[in-house]
């Protein structure tokens, strides 16, 4: 999956592996930093600790699923990743990295269970040992950028207004796209206002992912 590029006011957006959302938190935790978060968590405020998981929750079960491995598996690998988190928390330095050490941790966790569940003899435990290392590399060296990339795209929608989610979620996201009349009549417009409205919506997600860094990667 590419991440496109945003032009003329457009944007193609890839379909990203989205969760179900957890319990609604205030706007402040919502975008408060990595930093902020990790702090919070270690000082023991739980709500601190559900807004950092629902931040990169996608992001753990996306990679399971790159490695072609099934939804209860890459749920699996999601719980473990999510205690190695809560026990290693305090021993991250720098918690703005905390994407990339997410991405390391649960690919890896990816490489152990394909061998576990592969249940290879102790002959080939050499050679499937030098496949899954070179499975684990090809990964980093071909799609952790574009795993981050996803990452901030995520993080950039979760800066918008409910309203504007929800749009860039029924246009983008959901196959087919809706209507604009199906639009128009959860959101509570008019019809002739979703055009206006999807532009205004991409321009500030536009402007979150400048922020973030995202149109540099």
């Amino acid at each position: 999956m590419a991440i496109l590029a945003m032009r003329t006011g457009r944007m193609p957006v890839p379909r990203l592996v989205f969760l179900p959302k957890v319990s609604a938190k205030p706007a402040a935790k919502i975008s408060a930093s990595n930093a902020r978060l990790v702090q919070d968590c270690l000082n023991g405020k739980e709500e601190a600790w559900q807004v950092l998981i629902d931040r990169f929750k996608n992001l753990i079960y996306s990679i399971p699923l790159k490695y072609g491995l099934t939804a209860d598996d890459a749920a699996e690998i999601f719980q473990s990743v999510c205690l190695s988190l809560l026990s290693d928390l305090g021993k991250i330095r720098d918690p703005q990295a905390l994407p990339a050490w997410l991405i390391q941790v649960t690919a890896r966790r990816c490489a152990t269970w394909r061998r576990d569940e592969e249940q290879v003899v102790a002959t080939e435990d050499e050679e499937f040992e030098s496949h899954v290392q070179k499975k684990s590399q090809q990964l980093s060296a071909e799609q952790v950028r574009e795993i981050e990339l996803e990452q901030m795209l995520r993080e950039g929608q979760a800066g918008l207004s409910q309203q504007c989610r929800r749009l860039i979620e029924m246009l983008f996201y959901e196959s087919p796209a809706r209507p604009y009349e199906e639009v128009a009549a959860e959101l509570g417009l008019a019809t002739g206002s979703i055009g206006f409205t999807r532009q205004k919506c991409l321009e500030y997600l536009r402007k979150n992912l400048e922020k973030s860094g995202f149109m540099g990667k």
